[in-house]
């Protein structure tokens, strides 16, 4: 029997988006359920099987029997064995000590549904849709780099996601961008891109900005330092704002350096830019895109393109997990 869908299904902090997909891409039911009060596996494995059956149960999907497997992307999900390790801000994920634990997702996703199910992290899941919805189709070789809250990634090479021996390859966001003098990431290293590109990264370079040289203008101002978001510094940078477009510009100068060295081991197509920061347009993509010519090896000047993602944002969670499914 063909079946022609597969589910994907997005994990985050605080709730988990899931979705019922076809081969082009059209998502044909949707739900999602809030994570935040759910302490335990087993409460979070009921709130799934209930949402899974009734989503499955609808008339326009037909019943299991159509579906033809479950891609999960979720914080620190390992590709290779099913599970989600040390993630912290999933609290049903944690001991009764409160520390993260080893969850073996795909085992339990499997008994509850009885379908085929597969796990890896949320960039990697971005990157997968990236190649067979988004702007990155019928490429072989590209970096997805994700700009959010952090700075994931997920790297391409001859049309295979790479996973590495463990199944974490692929962390490009705690590269080091500054040695020794650089900012402590909440990995605990120094220096990471992460806390640079970060969404958070730009709201932490404008208040550094600001407190440097107090008397400089800027429309940011008029708010308290500590509520900045990347959000307001974009809106005051596409207003001319000069404070605004030269924390873009730093941001941008950090971002393209360090692509320079993603393209020395991989030598992609193209780097496709998605999440959040992305929304900023040129104020981010021109700085990064001078910084890496600047330092890109000479065979490579000109061959790479970096590019904003083509999924559709409210839905690229979904697409991005369910496109893991499809080669169940």
């Amino acid at each position: 029997m063909v079946k022609p869908y597969v589910i994907g299904i997005d994990i985050g902090g605080q709730s988990t988006k899931l979705g019922v997909v076809d081969a082009r891409g059209n998502i044909i039911i949707q739900d999602t359920f809030d994570t935040r009060d759910i302490t335990t596996l087993k409460g979070y494995m009921d709130e799934l099987e209930k949402s899974l059956t009734r989503m499955i149960a609808v008339p326009e999907i037909g019943g299991k029997e159509k579906i033809k497997g479950i891609g999960i992307g979720a914080p620190n999900g390992n590709y290779y064995k099913g599970t989600i390790e040390a993630a912290p801000n999933l609290k049903w994920a944690k001991d009764k000590q409160g520390n993260p634990k080893v969850i073996h997702l795909k085992n339990n996703v499997e008994e509850a549904m009885g379908l085929p199910a597969v796990v890896t992290n949320d960039a990697n899941a971005a990157a997968q849709g990236e190649m067979i919805y988004g702007a990155a189709k019928g490429m072989k070789n590209f970096i997805e780099i994700t700009l959010g809250t952090g700075v994931g990634s997920g790297i391409v090479i001859d049309g295979k996601v790479v996973y590495g021996h463990d199944g974490f390859a692929g962390e490009l966001g705690h590269t080091t961008s500054i040695r020794r003098t650089g900012r402590l990431c909440n990995c605990g290293k120094v220096g990471c891109l992460e806390s640079y590109a970060s969404a958070i990264g730009v709201a932490r370079t404008a208040r550094e900005l600001l407190e440097m040289d107090p008397k400089r203008p800027s429309s940011l101002r008029n708010m308290p330092a500590d509520d900045i978001t990347s959000r307001d510094v974009a809106e005051a940078a596409s207003k001319g704002d000069a404070l605004s477009i030269e924390v873009f510009n730093y941001t941008g100068r950090i971002l393209g350096e360090a692509f320079a060295d993603f393209v020395a081991f991989s030598a992609p197509e193209a780097i496709v830019i998605f999440g959040g920061l992305a929304q900023a347009g040129d104020l981010i993509f021109k700085p990064t895109i001078n910084a890496m010519e600047d330092n890109l090896l000479s065979i490579w000047k000109g061959k790479v393109k970096v590019i904003p993602s083509q999924l559709p944002g409210s839905e690229a969670a979904i697409l991005g997990s369910a496109a893991l499914a499809w080669e169940l």
